[in-house]
């Protein structure tokens, strides 16, 4: 007889990401079309050859590495990532005002675990990151969806009407995932404004903000006297630097509050990964030029998602940036079996709409999460062809 398990691992959904590769491992493929996985928001490719070269001396040369870090971070990346955070956003930010965590996952799950609990709700919109849904159902937190409107984006009046005495927290993505639209700053803004006035935290994910289509500040939070009371920071020096596998991620907020998140994290990791902390702060002092051409090769991509799109009769693109592109696809058949269809017909693996919306919103039927910053222009083109085909 099987273990028993709590009702709240039970009743929260299984990993989508996970679901999608056990449909590989189930597919045959058509044997004259290569694989495009265009599934998984993260980089193929390793970090390049001169930060694997650094952290490979630094893992064989450096014995602190290998030994427990502070919990809230090596205290030169905290720095390093506060001075580059401060200029980019044109404000004010402090080292003590940085911890480092394991991943930007564990960053969103970290703040929530000190910001909400069992009972309380979170204002969340959608289509939404499913990982964000997994740790508030995990965690008995009630996500109260917000419905994006045209060019999906969320309405704050709209937020507003969702606000109750358990609320707690708003959280944005922008650049987003699922949906890839980066959020204007004027939009980010009136959201501070609504959770101030209500005394909520705005947790904002900027896990993709080096792959922005705009060269100044995504939004002036930083800027404002006292953020720190309202904005909660996320970011992720996986994309940026290609460390999936490091587990490098950031919170920037309030002193008082990363004294509680503190605690979550010693219980749960105890620190960040060194070698992924090292590579980070190499990358942050030495890989800006690199991270510029990173930029501007997703931007092309992008580009190529727009147009090859374009050309297919019968698809909506609803947003696109950064590494995703949301599509609704003309066909009656459920994006749940299309995805599976696409996979077996024409090698082509994304995620279905459903995936990124509560159980039972029917608008997921018609919709498509498009990675395409896996796939290079070439690659692109090829997917419109089998989509075309389709």
């Amino acid at each position: 007889m099987p273990l028993p398990v709590t009702a709240t691992t039970a009743a929260t959904f299984a990993p989508p990401v996970m679901q999608a590769r056990r449909w590989l491992a189930e597919t045959t493929l058509p044997p004259d079309l290569p694989l495009l996985n265009l599934s998984q928001a993260a980089p193929v490719d390793p970090p390049p050859g001169p930060l694997r070269a650094a952290m490979a001396q630094a893992v064989a040369e450096d014995p602190g590495l290998h030994l427990y870090a502070p919990v809230l971070g090596i205290p030169a990346l905290r720095a390093a990532l506060a001075r580059q955070t401060a200029a980019l956003y044109r404000g004010a930010v402090s080292a003590d005002q940085v911890a480092i965590t394991a991943g930007c996952n564990q960053a969103f799950c970290a703040a929530l675990a000190a910001l909400a609990g069992r009972g309380d709700e979170v204002i969340i919109p959608v289509p939404w990151y499913f990982n964000h849904a997994m740790w508030l159902s995990l965690q008995g937190i009630t996500p109260r969806p917000l419905p994006c409107g045209p060019g999906l984006l969320p309405d704050p009046e709209d937020a507003a009407r969702l606000i109750t005495p358990a609320t707690r927290a708003i959280v944005l993505v922008s650049p987003n995932n699922p949906g890839g639209v980066e959020y204007p700053p004027a939009l980010i803004d009136t959201f501070a404004d609504l959770a101030a006035r209500h005394g909520l935290a705005l947790i904002l994910d900027e896990t993709y903000r080096d792959f922005h289509t705009s060269d100044g500040p995504p939004h002036g939070l930083f800027a404002r006297p006292g953020w720190d009371e309202v904005l909660v920071h996320l970011y992720s020096f996986s994309k940026a630097y290609r460390l999936t596998g490091h587990r490098v991620g950031a919170i920037i907020a309030a002193r008082p509050l990363l004294a509680e998140i503190e605690k979550f994290l010693d219980t749960v990791a105890i620190c960040a990964p060194g070698p992924g902390q090292m590579g980070a702060l190499w990358g942050l002092e030495n890989l800006g030029d690199w991270l510029a051409g990173e930029r501007q090769e997703i931007l092309r991509r992008r580009a190529a998602a727009i147009a090859g799109i374009a050309r297919l009769p019968g698809w909506d693109l609803q947003g696109c940036g950064a590494y995703f592109a949301w599509l609704r696809h003309p066909f009656q058949t459920p994006s749940p079996q299309l995805a599976r269809d696409m996979l077996a017909r024409r090698a082509v693996l994304m995620l279905p709409g459903t995936m990124f919306r509560p159980s039972g919103d029917a608008a997921g039927n018609q919709e498509l999460r498009l990675a395409f910053a896996n796939a290079d222009c070439a690659q692109l083109d090829d997917l419109i062809i089998r989509l075309a085909d389709l």
